[in-house]
């Protein structure tokens, strides 16, 4: 890892595990009401997926090792923090359709927006290409404020 991007990361577990217990508080506090709604169990599942994805992913590149292994590492664990969300839409999309409702394509935005840079970075840092880390950089940033975002529907937006 280059020099410099040890305090980043740190700061980073700290701060998407916090913001992960406050999405799982988010959801136990409205669990009946979120169960009510068909499309939101999929939104907390996938903003925890996205939040703690990041969390292992800040915590990997904190453990001395290779650089293309970090780079397979954060690669295949991207993957995975991209695949859950879209299975998860796709199947919500199918659903808004089949009851004759419009899909939110908003939530598919901000699901790419928060999840590609992860996949990006993984490939870059595999290759040995130190902006793979500025990848990584931004979507973790990316997976803070979608958490943020997720966090206020779960919590507040449920309740109007």
């Amino acid at each position: 890892m280059p020099s410099g991007w040890e305090n980043f990361f740190i700061a980073e577990v700290g701060a998407t595990a916090a913001l992960s217990g406050l999405v799982i508080v988010a959801i136990s506090i409205n669990l009946a009401r979120i169960l009510s709604f068909p499309e939101l169990p999929g939104r907390a599942a996938e903003a925890i997926v996205v939040l703690v994805g990041a969390l292992i992913l800040s915590s990997l590149v904190l453990i001395p090792q290779p650089t293309h292994v970090l780079g397979f590492e954060v690669f295949v664990i991207a993957l995975a923090i991209w695949l859950v969300p879209v299975t998860v839409q796709i199947r919500t999309f199918q659903a808004a359709r089949a009851n004759g409702k419009t899909p939110v394509v908003s939530r598919a935005l901000l699901s790419q927006i928060t999840t590609l840079p992860f996949v990006i970075a993984g490939a870059a840092i595999m290759l040995g290409w130190e902006s793979g880390f500025y990848w990584l950089a931004a979507g973790i940033l990316l997976a803070l404020v979608g958490g943020m975002l997720n966090r206020w529907v779960l919590l507040v937006e449920i309740l109007r």
